[in-house]
């Protein structure tokens, strides 16, 4: 079982829950170790003293914040954690946002929120339950390791998850940063962007993460192999040529059709798209498994669907509009997936 990386409460108007934060990702890239060319000695690094050139222990590292070259003030460790005793173990949520105001940008790492007893499991499943139906984030600050954060909380179907955020001055403006972005002002043409938009929609698929693995990881390890083995060590192929203006339409134009045809050929749709994460196979137990997840409770009268489809996380309509074949369901909100399917469930 993993161990929390930080343990404290959380926050919400006048209800305080004690939570733990676990680490939600892991890092699974081929690793390498530093050695001397031609030998197999391992190159370390060490916290050397710049002037003498002697290790210094760790014990004996302070933190020196420079006011002019060569002057610091020096603070302890422990001074930094007095400054904020109480902040460094409380989420205190100050407001909720909708979650599609969040850009991606300002996220950074992802954390596991879990109840510190089982006597909390109630007061927690609360909480997580009536932020996936809102579809909004709390936010907070966190004072974790040493550093405030910016955090957003918000819940998946069985957990609650914090998001760090960079704050907004840390994330750069695209125009300072991208050299040849196209003037706002110039419009596409009319043609092409209907084009470009039906091949989106063509290619469009059902999201599982599930589907996509890290191909770059099991190429260095072939090259691994390779190397130990003698053999010849084999490229990956240079990217095709760029598409010309001249020749946009056209190629869109083709990207359409052939599209749709590998749709028609698998006999999946808009979804056909969803079986190139890992060549072509699918996993037929977990498509079983997601079909009975879909498919529609049993209720009494019609007119009680609507309440039924009410009671659904936006996952859960989203995996039964996939089922339904719902046009456009990529782009529905929570009410508009329930108003979509409640108009099927009426004209069925």
């Amino acid at each position: 079982m993993a161990r929390p990386i930080w343990t404290g409460v959380l926050t919400f108007g006048l209800v305080t829950l004690p939570v733990a934060l676990y680490t939600a990702t892991e890092d699974h890239t081929v690793h390498f170790h530093q050695l001397q060319r031609g030998t197999s000695d391992r190159i370390r690094n060490k916290r050397v003293n710049e002037r003498t050139g002697k290790e210094v222990a760790a014990d004996r590292i302070v933190k020196g914040y420079e006011l002019e070259e060569g002057e610091y003030v020096v603070v302890e460790p422990e001074e930094l954690e007095e400054i904020s005793p109480g902040r460094s173990k409380v989420i205190d949520l100050a407001g909720f946002v909708d979650l599609r105001q969040v850009e991606p940008v300002y996220f950074g790492r992802t954390y596991y929120v879990g109840p510190r007893g089982t006597e909390y499991g109630k007061v927690y499943e609360v909480m997580r339950a009536a932020l996936d139906r809102s579809e909004k984030a709390g936010i907070a600050t966190l004072t974790l390791r040493g550093k405030e954060y910016l955090t957003a909380l918000r819940a998946q179907p069985d957990v609650l998850v914090l998001h760090t955020l960079h704050w907004a001055d840390e994330v750069r403006d695209p125009g300072d940063v991208v050299p040849e972005l196209p003037e706002r002002r110039a419009k596409p043409d009319g043609k092409e962007l209907r084009t470009a938009e039906r091949l989106i929609d063509a290619l469009t698929i059902g999201w599982d993460p599930r589907d996509y693995h890290d191909t770059y990881e099991e190429r260095v390890k072939r090259l691994v192999a390779a190397r130990r083995e003698g053999e010849e060590v084999v490229g990956e192929p240079e990217p095709p040529e760029s598409t010309s203006v001249i020749d946009l339409m056209e190629v869109l134009s083709r990207s359409v059709e052939q599209s749709r045809s590998r749709g028609r050929e698998g006999g999946g749709g808009k979804q056909g798209g969803g079986k190139r994460g890992r060549g072509g196979k699918q996993d037929t137990g977990r498509k079983e498994a997601s079909r009975r997840k879909a498919a529609p409770r049993k209720t009494a009268p019609r007119r009680g669907r609507s309440e039924d489809l009410a009671s659904l996380s936006k996952a859960e309509l989203y995996e039964r509009a996939t089922a339904a074949g719902v046009p456009g369901r990529s782009k529905m909100t929570r009410d508009q997936l329930i108003e979509a399917l409640g108009r099927q469930g009426a004209a069925a």
